[in-house]
């Protein structure tokens, strides 16, 4: 799994485990690819970013994210690698203090009304990328639909990297700005987005928004996320946490 799950700027994650090194050839070739990306036409941006998303699932450095691509976001790894999900076998479990649990295919979550929000994406270490599109489920949907127990109090959220995990107040995850999300940039997203599915929370720093979702589970507290055990406030508002004052996303 890859920081701030891993899209956001700023220094490398630690990593889970030891992965294996880049050799130097790739490092000087990547290196290269990324000072190209600077002044390419946006097509050659867009092949860039792919190729640099499809490089970081095998850079456990995080050597990856130091070079710049044309969507505007950075790659990170904090595991050494993280699984493909597709269509046949991605499965998203809702459960917990519900009266109904349940799984959920793509296909499922599919047919399920869409919604599409438009805001900045903002980095705590201080990048925004302006105007990304995000559609999907209202996460309150999903809740609404599992019954949720009087005793809830928060849902916990987790990713089939096997590492990444995060949660929100329930009265947070009932916003209408919070969505598990299918689509980003007007695509389905793709494995190096978070894809086939993942959280999105748009008022919150984009550590929030956890990538391949997994688990929605509801608790009757907030338990700490991946990057609040590493020093993170909890409570993620842009603008209102962490130390900074950034303009709010939503």
């Amino acid at each position: 799994m890859k920081s701030e799950q891993p899209e956001e700027p700023g220094r490398p994650a630690p990593s889970e485990g030891r992965g294996t090194p880049v050799g130097r050839r790739v490092v000087l070739g990547t290196l290269g690819l990324g000072a190209l990306g600077v002044v390419a036409a946006p097509t050659l941006q867009r092949n860039l970013e792919a190729f640099l998303g499809s490089a970081a699932d095998k850079d456990p450095t995080g050597l990856t994210g130091l070079l710049p691509n044309g969507g505007g976001f950075r790659y990170y790894s904090v595991t050494s690698s993280v699984p493909h999900k597709n269509a046949e076998n991605y499965a998203l479990t809702v459960d917990g203090l519900v009266d109904h649990p349940r799984t959920y295919t793509l296909a499922d979550l599919r047919a399920l009304p869409q919604t599409r929000i438009v805001k900045d994406v903002q980095c705590v270490t201080g990048w925004r990328v302006p105007d990304t599109p995000f559609e999907g489920v209202r996460l309150s949907r999903l809740l609404d639909a599992a019954g949720v127990r009087p005793s809830a109090g928060a849902v916990r959220f987790t990713c089939f990297d096997g590492a990444y995990s995060e949660s929100l107040t329930l009265d947070q995850a009932r916003r209408s700005d919070v969505l598990v999300a299918l689509r980003m940039q007007d695509k389905d997203l793709g494995h190096a987005h978070g894809g086939p599915v993942r959280l999105y929370v748009a008022p919150m720093y984009f550590y929030k928004s956890a990538k391949w979702l997994s688990g929605i589970t509801v608790t009757e507290d907030v338990k700490p996320g991946y990057w609040e055990k590493r020093g993170y406030d909890v409570d993620a508002w842009v603008g209102r946490s962490n130390g900074r004052d950034d303009e709010p996303t939503s």
